[in-house]
């Protein structure tokens, strides 16, 4: 590893963490997509080295999970094996594309120092009332004998075996992030993230205001509760809905219909039932309940489609006003009663009215009432009778956090039959995971560690006396909420961070991953930080562990579809190297187009970057035995460049700086305008964050001493770039009204703006409208108006 790689604690320079979403080292090896993150991100890490930041860019592996666990369980050999070859691949492919990671920071979250860390948090959940077990239903392969996540269930069947599932109860630990759920939105005003990855965070965790309301059940002391964000709507009601695993279900089991409903829902997961464009399903429970508002008996019916671990587990229908609602009265004849004038000519026939205009009609005391006037005076009206009140809820459920799989951190908890759940005593951590002959599911549903007595069975850390350890492993989710913390400090056997060093570091500057990471992966993770800092375990400075948050591009293949081995398309970063080398490899994927864009593969494009890659290299030579002495630049197109390359990388613009450096190459080599040294040594530093090697042997061909990746940026001349200005005419219909001088790299969008502002232009563009504006870059600006 290059020196200039490590960064360094507590150095003088001003810091700047860059952190890349650690891969799953999967037995395929690095795959293109992902190359093409982190290249992009080492561009720009390596940019902020050479403008003299200290620069943390490290990397480590996600390496617990289910995809390793299957694959060896079909090959019959050791998850902890399969782990350490696809790491030791990885590595080697990241390290052939030239990244330049700080490869002294390592981390692996299947490590015991590593993991140890991951339980201690767990513990400290557990001991401040954030995780507690609960008894919850999940999906069940009864062929492969393991619970599968709702995203391991496709069409109700097992996306390992195609086995069709079904729904078992089961004790499992739960996490309460939704005491974070406020926290989790307002705290993203500190952080500078882009708009998408926002609207992402804020519309999961799903805060809507709104109602309970309270429905009691005919003939019976129940009552069922419902959230709404539209009490106006209460006289609409016309029936209710409840979740088949309501526990008003169990006792109408008689009524026709119930037990062969519950059967067939017991085959989907929730995820599916909540298909919003699934058909909707259901049957009658036999059940009225009262309408608070219109004091109506309405129908309780059972449906697939509401879940008990979403809100209360029932919900009032409004099938005038509410498309799903619709169609279930639709399918089912149920009554359907406008409450809200809807626009002339609306037919009921064909859907709903969702819409927020209009008053309100067939509602007794809120008649005549605009819906925005109509809902406080429906909630003041519930609170004052008895029947609700003002409610919050949120789409964030509690976060799952059992797996009963084998290649997990074990929980570190153990069961007690006098003294409970007891944590695992510090300085017992970290409980290993046992390495084992057999690892295959088991029958009862629990992890394989069940099968292990000498391991299971242990003495109760409080009385000890007998008790035996929890048998279920976390999700892979949870090495993963806190691993940028402990890059900070990796070697740390005290704590999972030094405080001095994460005040040093923190906050991550720069955070850059998936689209499919910009909720749970994210969420989970600020909220592990802002719990850590609840405690006081990380800076009390920090409130937020990120500033900013990019998200990278997906790449296709040359056919325009996802890259799959069945489709023949996929692309791999071996093959690339080996036939292009590391350099044009890294030039071609940052060409492609936007960093965010979905981008097609294309060899043709790639073999003309792989021209510029070597034009620019013979350039260099016959230039360097040329070029005179003086190390001062004073080409302007180098000059240019530098500023136009720098912006470009700092906006995460790599595909523009590219094809700048093109137009550069093309200017210089067809003017054969004069270049010093200073200018081909700016050159070499200009393309170094894409092509590192070539960089170095142009470097080197200068005589120039030490790594081209450790010199400072090239300062722009500002005054060779006043001498380089343009004058455009300003055209109003075609006639000229002024002039304007600007710089040749000024964006289109800004050299309109400041035309509108010349005194000679803006009389005639008063109060007329503009109809077009066209522009010829660097030459005119012709406003078209009426």
């Amino acid at each position: 590893m290059e020196a200039y790689q490590r960064a360094v604690d507590f150095d003088p320079r001003e810091k700047k963490y860059i952190l890349v979403e650690f891969p799953y080292p999967s037995g395929a090896g690095l795959h293109i997509g992902i190359a093409f993150n982190f290249i992009g991100v080492d561009v720009y890490a390596r940019y902020q080295r050479m403008l003299g930041y200290n620069v943390l860019f490290p990397m480590g592996w996600d390496a617990f999970g289910l995809p390793t666990e299957n694959y060896a369980i079909r090959t019959g050999r050791k998850p902890q094996v399969v782990t350490r070859e696809n790491t030791d691949n990885f590595r080697r492919q990241i390290k052939a594309m030239e990244m330049s990671f700080d490869w002294s920071r390592e981390i692996d979250t299947t490590d015991p120092a590593y993991y140890r860390w991951t339980q201690w948090i767990f513990i400290q959940l557990f001991k401040h009332g954030l995780a507690y077990k609960k008894e919850m239903p999940i999906n069940w392969c009864p062929k492969d004998k393991v619970g599968l996540a709702n995203e391991e269930v496709i069409d109700g069947r097992c996306e390992r075996c195609g086995t069709e599932t079904v729904r078992r109860m089961i004790n499992q630990w739960v996490v309460r992030i939704t005491d974070y759920a406020d926290r989790l939105i307002d705290g993203l005003q500190s952080t500078q993230f882009i708009d998408k990855v926002r609207a992402a965070q804020i519309n999961w965790v799903g805060r809507s205001e709104g109602a309970n309301i309270r429905f009691p059940v005919e003939g019976s002391e129940d009552t069922l509760e419902v959230f709404t964000t539209r009490p106006d709507t209460l006289w609409g009601a016309t029936f209710m809905v409840i979740a088949p695993e309501h526990p008003l279900v169990e006792r109408q089991k008689h009524v026709p219909g119930v037990v062969d409903y519950l059967k067939n829902t017991l085959k989907k997961s929730d995820m599916e039932r909540a298909e919003l464009a699934r058909e909707k399903t259901g049957v009658f429970s036999g059940l009225y309940a009262r309408n608070p508002g219109s004091g109506e008996l309405i129908p309780i019916w059972i449906s697939d489609f509401v879940l008990m671990s979403y809100g209360t587990g029932a919900v009032m229908a409004v099938p005038a006003h509410d498309q799903r609602d619709f169609d279930f009265a639709s399918k089912y004849q149920l009554p359907i009663q406008p409450v809200v004038a809807v626009p002339q000519g609306w037919d009921y026939d064909s859907a709903a009215y969702e819409g927020l205009e209009g008053t309100l009609v067939n509602s007794a005391l809120i008649d005549g009432l605009a819906v925005k006037d109509a809902i406080p005076a429906v909630v003041d009206w519930l609170s004052s009778h008895g029947r609700g009140e003002p409610a919050v809820s949120y789409h964030l459920r509690e976060w799952i956090f059992s797996r009963q799989h084998y290649w997990g951190e074990p929980i570190p908890m153990v069961e007690c039959a006098r003294c409970g759940w007891q944590p695992v005593p510090d300085d017992q951590l970290p409980v290993l995971l046992p390495e084992v002959e057999r690892y295959q599911p088991t029958d009862t549903g629990e992890s394989p560690l069940a099968n292990i007595a000498e391991w299971v069975e242990t003495t109760c850390p409080i009385c000890g006396g007998a008790a035996r350890r929890e048998t279920d492993t976390m999700p892979n989710w949870a090495g993963s909420d806190w691993y940028f913390l402990r890059y900070i400090d990796p070697h740390n056997d005290r704590a999972f961070a030094d405080m001095e060093k994460m005040r040093y570091w923190l906050p991550v500057d720069t955070y850059v991953g998936g689209d499919e990471h910009n909720t749970l992966h994210l969420l989970y993770s600020r909220f592990i930080y802002q719990f850590l800092h609840d405690l006081g375990y990380v800076p009390k400075e920090y409130p937020e562990p990120y500033i900013r948050r990019f998200s990278h591009g997906v790449i296709l293949g040359e056919d325009g579809m996802r890259m799959s081995k069945s489709r023949g398309n996929v692309i791999l970063p071996d093959e690339l190297v080996e036939r292009y080398g590391a350099d044009a490899s890294r030039l071609y994927l940052m060409f492609m187009g936007p960093f965010d864009a979905t981008l097609a593969w294309s060899e043709r494009t790639l073999m003309g970057v792989k021209r510029f890659h070597d034009r620019f290299e013979a350039f260099f030579k016959t230039r360097v035995l040329l070029a005179p002495v003086g190390e001062r630049s004073i080409s302007p197109v180098v000059n240019r460049l530098i500023r136009q390359v720098g912006g470009d990388i700092a906006a995460f613009k790599f595909n523009t700086a590219v094809a700048k450096m093109m137009e550069a190459l093309n200017t210089l080599q067809g003017n054969e305008l004069p270049l010093s040294r200073g200018d081909l040594r700016c050159l070499a530093q200009v393309i170094a964050p894409f092509a590192p090697l070539l960089a170095q042997r142009c470097w080197e061909m200068l005589g120039l001493p030490g790594s081209v990746h450790a010199s400072r940026w090239p300062e722009v001349d500002e005054a060779l770039l006043a001498q380089q200005s343009v004058t455009i005419s300003i055209m109003v219909n075609g006639k000229l009204r002024g002039t304007l001088e600007i710089d040749p790299d000024t964006p289109q969008e800004e050299v309109i703006a400041q035309a509108r502002q010349v005194e000679s232009v803006s009389r005639f563009l008063k109060d007329r409208g503009e109809k077009k504006v066209v522009y010829v870059p660097n030459r005119t600006v012709n406003f078209v108006v009426s």
